[in-house]
Formats: structure tokens, C-alpha cells, sequence
């Protein structure tokens, strides 16, 4: 119900707060499966960070849809069929749960029973993503670079001058400010948490740099434009985000130069299951960063422009 009213609403600013809402509803869905990583994550980027970017957006034009002149029949024709192929796929699909179900013949039986013996970390999660396929992760932390470097190369970084420090976006609100700061540090101080704990519950680099990122989005929100800016200057952010990539390359690199395979973490120790503990945690870091540089790069590029008229 709440995508069907978001598709035929046409006051953009309410259809943003409704996919903010369905994505809260799909974090809550996630959990009730115990897929608590995945929950976790479509809790602080779609509830949190994308609605952020998307009312940053809806900033830069008009509140109210264009409605369209012609009939777009042709493309609900389209999507209809798509969606009608997928249903009819997804009734081929084993039963949630089935113990018979492929992904459980597999490799995942491997993962449970070696995971914690090979890898040394108790989160099986995090042990399949950074180390069982850590060049899948290595390769969504490139793409994840390669989108901030473009947003950068499209729309810059620019300095509104309306935009300083102390002028808040949303108003002078002295009970919202009151509120924020106190919560600020022990936002951060929780990323912190999520960033270093993930190898033993629920976390790591991805949700941590998405966390620090809504930190000072926040900040600048409540205590005017440009005020995060201040504390991490633009110029920082691509550094930042190479630094992250060149942290999670360099570990694979290093591999290689210790005769192992890339990102084989073992050669980081003598003990090859301390050796993977740490190349859990270099290469989480490395995400962290590069997550953080590009969710807030995206920020500054799209608040620090003029609202078109």
C-alpha cells in the first residue's frame, strides 16, 4: 500500500517520507527473518542517509510532480509484464526456510561449520563478506568510490552564500539543538562500536561509515549549513575515499608480496587465524572510511547548491 501511494502521489516531498517509511518497515521485515545485517543496513542508509539525499534533492527544484501530458501506458504495459515474470519465477522458488532448498546443499553447511575455525571471527556474516568473498566486498567498496567520484565530476562541490556556519536550514529550533548535541557524540561513539564489533555481532565498515556519515549530516542540518564543513572540509572527502579503497587494496597487496593469494589474510600473522582476524578488521576499516567520504561527499554536493528557481 505505502509504494502503490507513493507512485500515485505527486507532492514529491510526501512520496520521499514514504519510501522513508517503507524502507523502516522492510528493515523491520528483515529482522523479523534474523537477517540482522541486512536489516541493519537498510535501517541507516534507506530510512536514514537516502531520505536525507533525496529531500537534499528535492531542495534543488519544485515540491509538486509535472504531471506528464500523454498517458505513459506504454511503459505500464512494460512494467506490468516484468513484474508479472518475476511473480511467476518466484512461485518456482524453494519455501523460506526449507532445509532441501539449494543454498543450504551447498557451500553454506562449509561456512557454519569451518567459519569460526578458519576465520577466527564469531560473526559468520562478516566472515563471508570480508574474508570467504572478500573480492566481491573489495569490489563493491571500487563501485562505492567510483559513484562519489562521480557525483563529484557532475555536480562539484559548490558554496552556496547563503550557506554559514550558525544559519540552520530548518530554523532557529533552540529544543532540536538542545536535543542534537548531546546525541552527536554518542552517535559517533556508537559508529565506533559498530565499526570495531562487527566481527562479533551485528556491524561493520559498511554500517559504521553510513552511521558517522548521518552523524554530521545531522549536525549540519540542526546547527546551520556549513557547519560540517567546518569540522571535515570538502578537500578531505576524495582523499578520504582513495585512502579507504588503498587500505582494502594494500591488505590484498601485502598478501601478495607474502607469497599468498590476494587478500589472503593469513600471511598478516604467523598464525594464520589471527592473520584473518586482522584482515577483517584492515579491510572494514578501509570500507568505514571509504563509505563515510562518499555518503557525506554526496551530502555537500547536493546541499551546498543554490535552489533553482
Amino acid at each position: 500500500m505505502i509504494a502503490v501511494a507513493a507512485i500515485r502521489l505527486s507532492d514529491l516531498f510526501a512520496v520521499v517520507m514514504l519510501f522513508g517509511v517503507y524502507s523502516l518497515l522492510t528493515a523491520a521485515l528483515f529482522m523479523d527473518l534474523d537477517a540482522v545485517d541486512v536489516a541493519f543496513t537498510e535501517a541507516a542508509v534507506g530510512a536514514g542517509v537516502t531520505t536525507v539525499l533525496m529531500l537534499s534533492s528535492l531542495h534543488l527544484t519544485k515540491r509538486w510532480e509535472v504531471l506528464p501530458r500523454r498517458k505513459p501506458l506504454l511503459s505500464l504495459l512494460v512494467v506490468g509484464i516484468t513484474g508479472a515474470a518475476l511473480v511467476y519465477a518466484v512461485l518456482d522458488a524453494p519455501l523460506l526456510g526449507d532445509p532441501t532448498a539449494p543454498v543450504h546443499q551447498h557451500v553454506t553447511p562449509r561456512y557454519i561449520e569451518q567459519g569460526a575455525e578458519e576465520v577466527g571471527v564469531p560473526n559468520l556474516v562478516t566472515a563471508v563478506l570480508a574474508s570467504y568473498r572478500g573480492y566481491d566486498t573489495f569490489g563493491e567498496t571500487v563501485v562505492i568510490f567510483t559513484a562519489g567520484l562521480a557525483v563529484l565530476l557532475l555536480l562539484g562541490i559548490h558554496e552556496d552564500a547563503r550557506m554559514r556556519p550558525g544559519v540552520s536550514a530548518i530554523g532557529d529550533q533552540v529544543v532540536l539543538r538542545s536535543v542534537v548535541k548531546p546525541l552527536l557524540p554518542l552517535i559517533l561513539l556508537f559508529g565506533l562500536y559498530v565499526q570495531f564489533h562487527g566481527d562479533f555481532g551485528a556491524g561493520g565498515g559498511f554500517q559504521a561509515g553510513v552511521i558517522f556519515a548521518t552523524a554530521f549530516v545531522l549536525y549540519d542540518l540542526v546547527f546551520g549549513d556549513g557547519s560540517a564543513r567546518s569540522v571535515v572540509p570538502p578537500g578531505w572527502l576524495h582523499r578520504l575515499a582513495a585512502l579507504g579503497v588503498l587500505i582494502y587494496g594494500g591488505v590484498g597487496v601485502y598478501s601478495l608480496l607474502a607469497g599468498k593469494a590476494f587478500l589472503d589474510y593469513s600471511a598478516l600473522a604467523a598464525d594464520p587465524v589471527h592473520g584473518q582476524h586482522l584482515g577483517v578488521l584492515l579491510v572494514e576499516l578501509g570500507v568505514g572510511i571509504a563509505v563515510f567520504s562518499v555518503v557525506l561527499l554526496i551530502f555537500y554536493a547536493f546541499s551546498g547548491r543554490s535552489r533553482r528557481r
